[in-house]
């Protein structure tokens, strides 16, 4: 094959020759084989010649997809090492409970899905007989993060072993009692049962990578011997279409986490349709994977293809598979055998005359059923192959048909996912092919009957010894609280007893709390800073090198800044997850760690940081599955506030974060205006999450980028801190222009930075005005706001409580005006328990560039806009002239 006329120049071109003769002899020989055998031979010979040289380890580029057949061939199947007609048995059972499950549930309307465990039955049970480790062993067994459409299948399995009882089965989807099973795997509504949420797409992957990810950063830091812990994620081909599923891909390579699989169930359908319609799925993944550089395991063909295979001498059946669509090979499994006759072998005439020595029965075998996702053997290969595997993450490939043994009604259709029921003559088909011992009779009352060979069974006593020795029950969760033990006061005192003259940003104030308690005897280790590239922004540089920032390779380079204080120090047993800018991983870095006590029982201390609006915003859903996952752990929104950030515009003034935080009902969200505010949260927040008696509960805190002088903590003020509302001042505590004894009365009530603005604003009022301001800091609306719905829905039970808030604003004159950095809705959520007049401020709309003082005087947050609004609720309440609001925006230019 000579060189094409016009070839475009290659990096090859760029590599020194130093044999031209030998290098023009291999690229005759390869003309030769072309001229004489066809040019399909010469691309086999190139193949497996990259193939041998990529095993004999040379240094050249992989391929990324193969051809359309298994990774490992029938020959090359390690032994069998279970009772297969057991094991088929067992999985029966599961099938036709799952089954029953959801059809009896219908009849509530609850839904559920059949078809996705239908498909991916084997793929569950040959990793529960033979390889996922439970808790009951050595370390902390295997992390198993079950696809969530799957989750009648594993419910069955907990009935089969007696975890789980019939009623709980018929109350499926059906919570509100209290002996229900959720839809989906969710550790906050079954937390014996499930440890990882999965359903929201996308997030199960991703968080799975980070979950090996952490198993090695506590193996590394001596924290927890991890060593035999395997993370095993079940996926959907169609969810492989949500970025977050490939996000982190490169990390888990590069980091050679071979302590985690990939199991993605490949029933060529989604949620509609097929996944590709018009193209090859499999193909497709296995590239991004390989390219990646993941391990990759096709197991796409039951042993009925073996025949075809061995026939096909020319390699026509191994290209027609390469090229035949997913849709179009959905539809062979849907049709009888003239069709895949005419359409399938009819391609050409070598495929006609290898479909003349078949049998129509093979046939149908061959392309209704025998995927190598529906093959214990095949399955256990490609799960061994895994665990064998060293240097990098696995994936493995297993095709299925979507709704296998649910009979012609459901296999392989367009419309299974949304179809939620099986008829009674369709259960009795699946029984019949099933061979399970149910009789007609059981259907007598026309509902399909729960199958169970009964508690002494040898199909129990089987799955009993397997899970046995594979260290018990699986999944599972487990927590076995270990209290830690509070630090010493000394870490808080310097952010209470404040700055003196000195200014100090409250992110500076958090960053420094958070250096001084990772230096604590008992749990300083414990700590995890969890930054996504932002860190020399949040002031964090200082952390470097004391606390090493981690890398499995440790640091293989000097860095550039090694001759100063604060260099950029890499190590294997380093302390912070410096993530890059990835918030999505910086998240599922988040969960790992704050779920730790539960997944390894040992409880580790995340505090992850984010720029502004980088977190709520963009990764909400993430944060449901911290709360889902019952996590605990600090985030922390710094250079917070719609106004804060000069000159960096809409895309980073963030005015809406504590808006979508309120609506998560495990985050506790405090947006504290002082230094010592901090400690007293950050220390409750120890307490409450890991003391004595832990709260599944984890806490938003918004800093802030703005240097301020921090005053020292006045007495009696660390209820009010904690529960969200107290006076930090009074009119009488000005010292100079207070105002008259009987002065119009205002409260000024303010969140964050904003605390700066009403205090300004009190002086204002009382100087210009004659108006005497009183000043309350809001550190938390959403506490306040809880505790508030808490008394109402006491008051529904015919207990009688005042909320919090009503309580301390008792006997306050005047009218409330409450202002934040936030969006009015913020303040506004405590506005009906307060029984004064009450309005807000806030900077709703667009943010903008522009300096600190241009922003707050454009969204009216000011001090001197405060000064207007304060006079014009007392003129709506008569207390002052209405001439004073207009003289007063006239003043300020307002």
């Amino acid at each position: 094959m000579s060189d094409p006329v016009g070839k475009l120049p290659s990096e090859l071109d760029q590599l020194p020759d130093r044999d031209t003769e030998e290098t023009a002899e291999w690229a005759a020989s390869l003309d030769a084989v072309a001229q004489a055998a066809g040019t399909r031979r010469a691309e086999y010979l190139l193949r497996r010649t990259l193939q041998h040289a990529e095993a004999a380890g040379l240094a050249l580029p992989k391929l990324l997809e193969t051809d359309y057949v298994n990774t490992i061939p029938t020959a090359a199947e390690p032994e069998f090492p279970g009772d297969e007609e057991m094991e088929a048995k067992i999985t029966a059972w599961n099938r036709w409970n799952a089954a029953a499950m959801v059809t009896r549930g219908s009849k509530y309307g609850v839904g559920g899905h059949i078809a996705t465990f239908a498909s991916a039955a084997w793929l569950y049970e040959t990793g529960f007989q033979h390889f996922f480790r439970g808790k009951e062993a050595d370390g902390s067994g295997d992390q198993l993060y079950i696809q969530g459409h799957a989750s009648p299948g594993i419910y069955a399995r907990a009935f089969l072993d007696g975890r789980v009882s019939e009623q709980q089965l018929d109350n499926f989807r059906q919570e509100s009692g209290g002996n229900g099973l959720p839809s989906y795997p969710h550790p906050r509504r079954l937390p014996w049962l499930w440890e990882f949420p999965t359903v929201s797409m996308g997030l199960g992957p991703l968080s799975a990578i980070y979950q090996a990810r952490f198993n090695r950063y506590l193996q590394n830091r001596s924290i927890k011997d991890t060593a035999n812990s395997h993370v095993w994620a079940f996926l959907g081909d169609g969810e492989m279409d949500e970025p977050e599923s490939t996000a982190a891909l490169a990390l888990a390579s590069r980091e050679q986490l071979d302590n985690l699989t990939f199991v993605i169930n490949c029933n060529l359908q989604r949620l509609d349709g097929p996944v590709r319609a018009n193209f090859r799925v499999v193909q497709e993944l296995e590239a991004q994977f390989r390219g990646a550089g993941w391990n990759v395991i096709k197991s796409l063909w039951g042993s009925a293809w073996d025949e075809l295979f061995q026939l096909d001498t020319t390699g026509a059946l191994v290209r027609r598979l390469r090229e035949v669509p997913d849709a179009q090979f959905q539809t062979y499994a849907t049709r009888d055998v003239a069709y895949i006759r005419q359409h399938f072998f009819g391609a050409n005439a070598e495929l006609v005359q290898l479909a003349g020595v078949l049998s129509d029965a093979k046939i149908a075998e061959c392309f209704h059923s025998s995927r190598g996702g529906h093959e214990p053997r095949k399955v256990y290969a490609a799960y061994k192959a895994a665990l064998e595997h060293k240097g990098a993450p696995t994936v493995i490939l297993a095709q299925t048909v979507k709704g296998y043994t649910l009979g012609a009604g459901f296999e392989s259709k367009n419309a299974n996912h949304q179809m939620k029921k099986l008829t009674i003559d369709e259960f009795k088909d699946m029984r019949d092919l099933l061979g399970l011992p149910i009789p007609d009779s059981a259907f007598a009352d026309g509902v399909v009957p729960y199958g169970h060979p009964g508690a002494n069974s040898p199909e129990v006593q089987y799955l009993n010894e397997r899970r046995a020795a594979l260290g018990g029950p699986a999944p599972v969760r487990k927590v076995k609280h270990v209290a830690l033990p509070a630090p010493a006061d000394r870490s808080f005192a310097p952010l209470l007893k404040g700055s003196g003259k000195q200014e100090m940003a409250t992110t500076m104030a958090f960053v420094r709390l958070v250096k001084d308690l990772m230096r604590d005897k008992e749990t300083g280790k414990r700590w995890v800073p969890i930054v996504p590239d932002e860190a020399r922004t949040f002031g964090m540089e200082s952390l470097f090198p004391s606390a090493g920032i981690y890398s499995p390779l440790g640091q293989t380079y000097e860095p550039v800044d090694r001759d100063q204080l604060m260099y950029y120090k890499e190590a294997k047993d380093g302390q912070i997850l410096n993530e890059g800018i990835t918030e999505a991983g910086a998240m599922a870095d988040f969960i790992a760690a704050c779920t730790s006590y539960a997944t390894h029982g040992e409880p580790m201390i995340p505090f992850y940081i984010f720029y502004s609006m980088f977190g709520w915003q963009r990764t909400a859903d993430q944060m449901w599955q911290l709360a889902d996952q019952l996590g605990k752990g600090f985030i922390v929104g710094a250079t917070a506030g719609r106004t804060t950030l000069t000159g960096e515009g809409l895309q980073h003034a963030d005015g809406h974060s504590h808006l979508i935080a309120s609506t998560n009902p495990a985050s506790l969200n405090y947006d504290p205006a002082f230094a010592y505010e901090i400690a007293v949260i950050v220390k409750d927040g120890l307490r409450r999450m890991y003391g004595e008696t832990p709260e599944d509960v984890f806490y938003y805190l918004t800093v802030y980028n703005e240097p301020k002088v921090q005053p020292a903590m006045p007495e009696g003020v660390e209820e009010g801190i904690l529960k969200g509302l107290y006076r930090f001042n009074t009119a009488a505590d000005l010292a100079e222009a207070a105002p008259a004894a009987d002065a119009p009365k205002v409260q000024l009530m303010a969140s964050g930075t904003a605390i700066h603005w009403i205090l300004e604003a009190q002086k204002l009022l009382a100087a210009e005005w004659n108006v005497a301001a009183d000043v309350w800091s809001a550190t938390s609306w959403g506490e306040l706001r809880r505790e508030a719905l808490e008394c109402d829905e006491a008051l529904l039970r015919g207990e009688v409580r005042t909320p919090y808030v009503t309580r301390a604003l008792e006997g306050a004159a005047g009218p409330v005006l409450a202002v934040s950095d936030w969006m009015r809705q913020v303040p506004d959520q405590i506005s009906q328990w307060v029984e004064q007049d009450y309005t807000s401020l806030g900077t709703d709309g667009f943010g903008l560039s522009d300096t600190r003082e241009g922003a707050r005087r454009h969204f009216g947050v000011d001090a001197q806009s405060i000064v207007v609004a304060a006079l014009a609720q007392l003129a709506r309440r008569g207390e002052v002239p209405a001439s004073a609001v207009k003289e007063a925006r006239e003043r300020y230019g307002l």
